[in-house]
């Protein structure tokens, strides 16, 4: 759409577009005109073409569905609504359904003030950068001689059962002769899209479901629960006497578990377990696992221990994704909890990623506190700093600061500076084996940092 030229993107982040609904790029006007470039883009060959719509449960949800069907159906394209599903599912049932593009509306672990779209092919990958800009390029350019005459126009219709069809393909990844019966599990929805299909799917395998954030209104998705504020979850665990928790951000595609205990599990453990669990039974392709820059330096040491390689990413569970693809892998993921399992799907998928954990846990017959305690992690830090305007990293103090920090780690530690895909944060990391080093290059950073964005920092 661009003769080949690579274009700028303005508007799509790591993860799609992303922004305060209502207040551009987030709006009405912007999902309209998405709906209609993409919709003209993926259109190929004289069939009906279809797109699939998912959503979470934010109030500006209704509006960008809306905006994002009338765009489809103006460029030609039939729209199959799915209503509140996770990301996953969009990604399953794009591919199930053989549309020729899914989209999915949410803002992820973002608080409901936000909101967000996310593309997939009809393959079900997201996708990829240079697509991205293609659209953009695309959106910016005059339309109203591209748009579907009147007899063209396309439909839109409702897919009933696909909750029921999600739940289904979640519970096919569960080892054939296991069930769940006999464990407890506690399951925070974050009053996100999974709150009916989590605890349906867990129920079905024979779990004792206790069931938390299922209960959204529009405003409350990631409040105070789901895995990036997991507290409430891990005293529920205790007080239920439960074998294991399990919470999920808002649009479902990552977990942190919680052990008997209470004790948070995350996404690298998560991902260390599996990884042993599937060497050990012949089933992890490619030699190794693919994580991100931000994966502790414990699990490439405990990776390594297993003959196996661990490779990094940018963050980005996209780019993960790619990664994998490209060197045949089948497992990867983030340490906050994004877990790709493509045996089974082609983005991180918190449901499917617990089940995997739960296959051991019944396998073995051990407390979770035993199986998922699988490396001893090297002392890490991270805290993040809010800046506005132009990102601060480029301010000569802040380079010479961070230089200063890498020549005190040296070579047994690292040192990671970037900025938020997704919220306007400079996230600082630093690891060794130094807690009081670490502390210290970290704190400085962000003072440094935060003086000279002239905004406080924030908790990590």
């Amino acid at each position: 759409m661009n003769n080949g030229i690579p274009a700028a993107r303005a508007l799509f982040g790591t993860d799609g577009i992303r922004g305060r609904a209502n207040v551009h790029p987030m709006t009405a006007e912007t999902a309209l005109r998405l709906g209609q470039a993409a919709g003209l883009m993926f259109t190929r060959g004289s069939h009906r073409h279809q797109v699939l719509i998912g959503k979470d449960t934010r109030l500006s949800g209704y509006m960008i569905e809306q905006a994002l069907t009338a765009g489809f159906l103006g460029a030609g394209m039939d729209v199959v609504l799915a209503g509140p599903l996770p990301t996953p599912a969009i990604a399953m049932l794009t591919r199930s359904l053989r549309a020729d593009l899914g989209v999915m509306i949410s803002a992820s672990h973002n608080p409901y003030e936000d909101n967000g779209i996310k593309l997939f092919g009809p393959d079900g990958v997201k996708l990829s950068d240079s697509r991205e800009a293609e659209i953009e390029a695309l959106m910016a350019s005059d339309l109203r001689t591209e748009l579907a005459s009147p007899d063209k126009l396309g439909r839109a219709r409702r897919l009933n059962d696909a909750a029921g069809r999600y739940v289904e393909g979640v519970k096919s990844t569960f080892p054939k002769g296991l069930r769940l019966d006999g464990l407890k599990i506690v399951v925070d929805c974050a009053h996100g899209a999974a709150y009916r299909v989590a605890p349906t799917a867990l129920w079905e395998l024979g779990a004792h479901v206790i069931p938390m954030g299922v209960a959204p209104d529009g405003f409350n998705i990631n409040k105070g629960c789901g895995s990036t504020v997991p507290g409430e979850l891990c005293a529920a665990v205790v007080e239920n006497n439960a074998h294991l928790g399990i919470a999920l951000d808002g649009d479902a595609d990552r977990l942190i578990l919680a052990d008997e205990h209470g004790e948070i599990v995350d996404g690298d453990q998560i991902l260390a377990l599996i990884a042993r669990s599937w060497a050990k039974a012949d089933r992890l392709t490619g030699g190794g696992i693919v994580a991100t820059v931000m994966s502790n330096l414990g699990l490439q040491h405990f990776m390594r221990d297993l003959k196996l390689d661990l490779h990094r990413t940018n963050v980005g569970d996209r780019y993960v994704a790619e990664r994998m693809r490209a060197l045949g892998i089948n497992l990867g993921g983030e340490q906050s909890g994004h877990v790709i399992l493509s045996d089974f799907s082609t983005t991180g998928d918190g449901l499917v990623a617990a089940l995997q954990v739960l296959a051991v846990l019944v396998r073995q017959g051990a407390p979770a506190s035993e199986i998922c305690r699988v490396f001893t992690p090297s002392p890490q830090l991270l805290r993040n700093v809010r800046f506005t305007g132009p990102t601060p990293l480029t301010d000569p103090r802040v380079k010479a600061a961070i230089a200063d920090a890498e020549a005190t780690l040296g070579p047994e530690g690292r040192l990671l500076i970037r900025p938020s895909g997704t919220e306007p944060l400079i996230r600082v990391m630093a690891e060794a084996a130094d807690s009081a080093l670490i502390a210290r290059i970290v704190g400085e950073l962000c003072e440094v940092i935060a003086a000279v964005a002239r905004t406080p920092e924030t908790a990590a």
